[in-house]
């Protein structure tokens, strides 16, 4: 899963936060817990943007570590597998949204920090995959990241449905089981990789990685987002060097890409597919001219904000 870990301010009114809130914040701090402690198995729904694909997940907790294989069950059989949220391999090119970048692991849920961005609360109760679930809503406190209504298994905490939600309301992505199971855990063989999925080797190392955060800094931030992991690596086509930044606010994520442009000729764009924003910049910096493009599931005006506040070292870009 995705912006979840299985699976991304205004202060106003922040002191008077009403009573459901510290509920929220419990089924949120036993979220966290379950997917460290709870194995399970299980078939799930996603959908983005009116496209659906449907997957197999296996989730197993043993001898303190979390090993995971997602296998998608349209098309080619596409698969992840991932140990403590480390991915170990991949097969083919999972449907976007539902991949997570190779060296970020596993985060858990911090409702005291989510509360300062966002208004947690228990809005009711509801039926997913034949179990009982209580609905928890997070609804941002500004314009910079969208909502998330959460419906959570009422006996072990996990996450049978999600919801990702515009400041109108209207559905960006959907993911939903139709058959969960915590009573069979799964085996050697459901978390065994295919042939076919090939080992990640990660050719970014933490020289690079260090360099890079040092380099490359951003002027604006939206509120509670945080540098979480930098990196460099080799672009397989161009043979440019490509730096990349990735934030969080606790829940939500979006990545920073910066790419020497090296005399080529390219354009601005903004595109949206469902919840996920791809906004890419033309900057003059000292080092040159550089292409930088801001993805991630925030708003796009929220992302070409970010794009233009990027910065070299602490001199100041053009744009």
């Amino acid at each position: 899963m995705r912006a979840i870990p299985l699976l991304s301010l205004l202060l106003g009114g922040w002191f008077a936060v009403p009573a459901y809130a510290d509920e929220a914040q419990d089924w949120l701090n036993r979220l966290g817990q379950a997917e460290q402690q709870q194995s399970f198995q299980g078939t799930f729904v996603y959908e983005r943007n009116g496209s659906f694909s449907t997957h197999n997940i296996w989730h197993r907790v043993q001898d303190g570590k979390v090993r995971e294989r997602l296998l998608q069950l349209d098309g080619s059989a596409q698969e992840v597998v991932r140990i403590d949220g480390h991915t170990q391999c991949v097969s083919g090119t999972l449907v976007a949204g539902l991949g997570d970048t190779p060296n970020s692991s596993a985060r858990a849920l911090d409702p005291q920090k989510l509360k300062n961005w966002y208004e947690l609360a228990v809005i009711g109760k509801s039926r997913v995959a034949g179990r009982p679930a209580v609905i928890v809503s997070l609804t941002p406190r500004d314009q910079h990241r969208y909502g998330f209504e959460l419906h959570l298994d009422s006996q072990t905490g996990l996450p049978l449905k999600s919801l990702l939600l515009n400041e109108k309301g209207q559905l960006l992505e959907r993911f939903q089981f139709t058959q969960f199971d915590t009573a069979d855990v799964p085996s050697d063989a459901d978390l065994q990789a295919s042939p076919d999925c090939k080992v990640v080797a990660l050719d970014a190392d933490k020289a690079a990685a260090v360099k890079t955060a040092q380099v490359w800094h951003s002027d604006w931030l939206p509120p509670g987002f945080e540098l979480a992991s930098s990196s460099a690596h080799k672009d397989p086509e161009t043979k440019t060097q490509v730096s990349s930044l990735m934030y969080d606010d606790g829940l939500a994520r979006f990545s920073v890409f910066l790419e020497p442009l090296n005399g080529a000729t390219v354009t601005d764009t903004r595109t949206q597919l469902g919840p996920t924003v791809a906004v890419s910049r033309r900057l003059t910096t000292p080092e040159g001219e550089m292409m930088v493009t801001v993805v991630g599931e925030i708003p796009i005006g929220t992302a070409e904000r970010i794009a233009l506040s990027m910065r070299s070292g602490n001199t100041t870009a053009k744009q």
